[in-house]
């Protein structure tokens, strides 16, 4: 005889190992396909993110000069925009690579870095909010930012919200600009309004190192590119799996530096077993 609960138990088990079987699926069509995803990001992020993409068998390009977009963006497959060290000569770039994604049909994926910062920053990432990325991916503070478009607090690029506390400002930011909303923290939050997820992998020490949430961005476009019709899915599966690295890599890593390099080696040799394993996300309707 079940005992109470139990059918909640089982149909639980079976969400996340649905999840677990997509997460698997999304990072075997990256490999199997090796999309290329175009990088507008940061001087920080640059290599980390380029590394990224390419153990998780994606091929990067860090194109950034405006005068390249009108030849190349149309050759890509998804589009990463990071405005991390963001000036007023690389916006331009920026939206025009936004925009011909948008009319192209190809997925863009947007990092607000650090987005009420300042006035200029929020801005900024409010016009390209405009432009109808497929993902936003940030922490609790920016997120709250863009959601209520007005300068909140934001310590730099490190948040002073948690995940948590930025559910409701994702969901209206999603249900306003029509994007898959993402916000990074101990647990992440992934919205399209309506349903909300929570991916649960990752450690603590990843925060101790630069560009690893510029990073997820870049693989949540490349595993966004090889579906764009399961963007949800798509994302909360790349934030699983990049903190199944994180895990992985953490178990042999005597620190951030040795980390950063285990977390590369580990998302490269991740197998079926392990992911299907390790997947955790969990409604948090």
């Amino acid at each position: 005889m079940d005992h109470p609960g139990s059918k909640d138990h089982h149909h639980q088990e079976a969400i996340t190992c649905n999840w677990a079987d997509k997460a698997w699926n999304f990072l075997t069509q990256v490999r199997q396909q090796s999309p290329l995803i175009q990088c507008i990001t940061n001087y920080v992020s640059m290599d980390l993110m380029a590394n990224t993409l390419l153990s998780a068998g994606a091929s990067p390009a860090m194109i950034h000069s405006i005068q390249e977009i009108p030849d190349f963006t149309p050759l890509i497959r998804g589009l990463c925009v990071n405005v991390g060290t963001l000036t007023p000569d690389w916006l331009p770039a920026m939206k025009s690579a936004a925009a011909l994604s948008v009319q192209l049909w190809k997925p863009w994926v947007l990092d607000p870095v650090a987005a009420g910062a300042s006035s200029f920053r929020l801005r900024a990432c409010l016009e390209l909010v405009e432009l109808k990325p497929s993902v936003i991916r940030g922490n609790g503070s920016e997120i709250i930012a863009l959601s209520n478009a007005s300068l909140g607090s934001s310590k730099g690029v490190d948040s002073l919200h948690g995940s948590t506390d930025a559910m409701e400002a994702a969901k209206s930011l999603a249900v306003s600009s029509g994007s898959i909303v993402a916000v990074s923290g101990a647990i992440d939050i992934i919205t399209d309004g309506r349903r909300v997820v929570g991916a649960h992998n990752g450690v603590a020490m990843l925060q101790k190192i630069t560009a690893t949430g510029c990073s997820v961005t870049a693989l949540i476009a490349a595993f966004v590119a090889v579906d764009p019709s399961n963007a949800f899915e798509a994302t909360a599966s790349a934030l699983s799996v990049f903190g199944i690295a994180g895990e992985m890599g953490m178990e042999i890593a005597n620190g951030p530096a040795s980390l950063r390099l285990h977390l590369i080696d580990s998302l490269h040799g991740l197998d079926e077993d392990t992911v299907k394993r390790h997947v955790k996300i969990t409604s948090l309707e």
